[in-house]
């Protein structure tokens, strides 16, 4: 599952970051690490971009990078 898969305001943890390197290594140094606590805040109609929160901060990601990021629900 990845971020793109889950609701608007459902909270979810980091379980994994794939991808290419260079848009791994973008995102792990924005801070989506395995562990972190993110949730979707928004989404354009096609989910590009989409809002995440991450500790506080507010992130626009794209689709691609977004899916780059898997994830588990939290309940």
């Amino acid at each position: 599952m990845t971020l793109l898969d889950i609701a608007k305001n459902q909270w979810a943890r980091v379980d994994r970051v794939e991808g290419d390197a260079a848009v791994r290594l973008r995102l792990m140094e924005m801070g989506f690490t395995p562990g972190e606590c993110v949730r979707v805040v928004a989404a354009s109609p096609f989910h590009d971009p989409i809002a995440v929160n991450l500790r506080g901060t507010l992130f626009a990601l794209r689709a691609h990078e977004a899916s780059c990021l898997h994830i588990c629900p939290m309940d």
